[in-house]
């Protein structure tokens, strides 16, 4: 073996048609200056076999859809997916995925394949969404060698920036969801955290708009403008 075939990245084995599928995948667009309302968001929850960034795994996949300032009922993702030998944390007894509900799982690229298919070219949220890209993108790139590069927005982020009063800035989405009083049914796994993430983002997107924030890109500048100063050292 030459040295240059030893340091090269192992690709999946993915076959013809899931090839095809992949070259098929629409580009993301970057967030424009159209109005937030006539943005489509996807609202994006993950389970993960753990914490470990980079020994843990992608379970589930949860995602609803936010468009024309509702959520859409009728886009509505959710797949589980099959973990040979995942030794399971305790986070199991949480969001209740055991051994036989992950063997009865889907094949992971035609899973991550399916969620790219429904992502399309429209940007991210998720709560505490560094986490949720990071295991996102390593499962992306181990099944398929697919690079995200979809703008991803961290909802635990906007909240207190568009919520200065609520003096909860290091929250989780329980003390959200119970700040604005939501009426939040099943938590703890994908689909369910997704939508109740969605709600809050709901709210979120009126008070944005009360702040002269009216489009995605301003929402995004203003977001970072605010990391800047959270991060900025004091004298």
């Amino acid at each position: 073996m030459s040295l240059f075939n030893w340091l090269r990245t192992k690709k999946p084995g993915l076959d013809s048609a899931q090839q095809k599928r992949l070259e098929q995948l629409r580009k993301p667009t970057a967030l424009g200056d159209g109005s937030l309302r006539s943005q489509r968001w996807v609202v994006v929850d993950l389970e993960t076999s753990g914490l470990n960034l980079n020994r843990d795994q992608v379970l589930s996949i949860g995602a609803v859809v936010i468009e024309d300032g509702a959520v859409d009922f009728s886009q509505l993702f959710e797949r589980t997916l099959q973990r040979a030998d995942t030794k399971l944390s305790p986070s199991v007894l949480i969001h209740g995925l055991g051994p036989s509900a992950i063997a009865a799982g889907s094949d992971p690229a035609e899973a991550l394949l399916d969620f790219m298919e429904f992502v399309g070219d429209s940007p991210l949220l998720a709560f505490h969404a560094p986490f949720d890209q990071h295991m996102l993108c390593r499962a992306l790139k181990d099944s398929l060698g697919y690079r995200l590069t979809h703008p991803f927005l961290d909802v635990a982020d906007i909240a207190p920036l568009l919520c200065p009063d609520a003096q909860i800035r290091e929250a989780g989405l329980d003390d959200w969801i119970n700040h604005f009083n939501l009426h939040v049914g099943e938590r703890h796994h994908a689909s369910a955290d997704a939508l109740a993430t969605a709600e809050l983002m709901l709210i979120l997107f009126s008070r944005a708009r009360q702040q002269q924030i009216y489009t995605p890109h301003a929402l995004q500048e203003r977001l970072s403008q605010w990391k800047r100063r959270k991060h900025a050292p004091s004298f």
